[in-house]
């Protein structure tokens, strides 16, 4: 039984890494958004089962979270963001795709390594969750530096947050009040989003940051 809730703990974890792949892999707005919701999904069920696991109730808490703000709001709200501000549907990326990939296997291989040493005295269900978590945080830096358009920046860092929620729910969990917080912090911040979207997009006529960057360089 230890050796099955071992695996199916590594399985999620691990699958929140192959959809990290995936976002970046994508180069329309939509699609990302719906890849996104998938990578809150698998988060949720990833806390889940940790807290089947170690026997932590309150992480169920986290998990509900995850799915219902990470996977379904957030989503859905940038969904809505984006048919109101008519931004362009595709992703400018400032790599091909190609490169951004295999970077990308270089930064999982790399979590792997270090993690793996750093923790070799760790329980080994934390120790591989904890290099897990480190790729997708990795993945989820790589994508903003790799994207030209604000949306797809954003959703770059909420995934390199899923990360840090996995990391601490593998290394037995945090206290219910932070992840609460943490909750609230999110929602928050896509509000702000959101407002700072809306008054780019309606001061500049685009949200592509390299296109700001020029505009930048014009006013100097």
């Amino acid at each position: 039984m230890d050796g099955l809730i071992f695996d199916i703990a590594h399985l999620l974890a691990g699958g929140l890494v192959l959809v990290s792949f995936m976002m970046l892999y994508q180069d329309r707005l939509y699609a990302l958004l719906n890849v996104y919701a998938l990578h809150a999904l698998v988060l949720a069920l990833s806390v889940a089962w940790q807290a089947f696991a170690q026997d932590a109730p309150h992480l169920y808490v986290t998990a509900l979270i995850a799915l219902v703000f990470k996977a379904i709001i957030i989503p859905v709200a940038l969904h809505r963001m984006i048919a109101r501000l008519g931004i362009h549907r595709e992703i400018e990326t400032v790599v091909g795709i190609g490169p951004t990939m295999l970077a990308g296997m270089g930064l999982v291989a790399l979590s792997m390594v270090v993690m793996l040493r750093v923790t070799a005295a760790a329980d080994p269900m934390a120790r591989e969750d904890l290099a897990f978590a480190l790729a997708v945080v990795l993945l989820g830096l790589l994508m903003m530096v790799t994207r030209r358009n604000a949306v797809s920046q954003v959703v770059g860092f909420m995934s390199l947050e899923n990360g840090l929620v996995l990391a601490a729910t593998g290394a037995r969990g945090m206290p219910l009040v932070v992840e609460i917080s943490v909750a609230f912090s999110i929602l928050i911040a896509l509000i702000v989003i959101g407002i700072m979207l809306f008054r780019i997009r309606e001061r500049f006529d685009t949200v592509d940051v390299h296109a700001l960057d020029r505009f930048r360089g014009e006013r100097r």
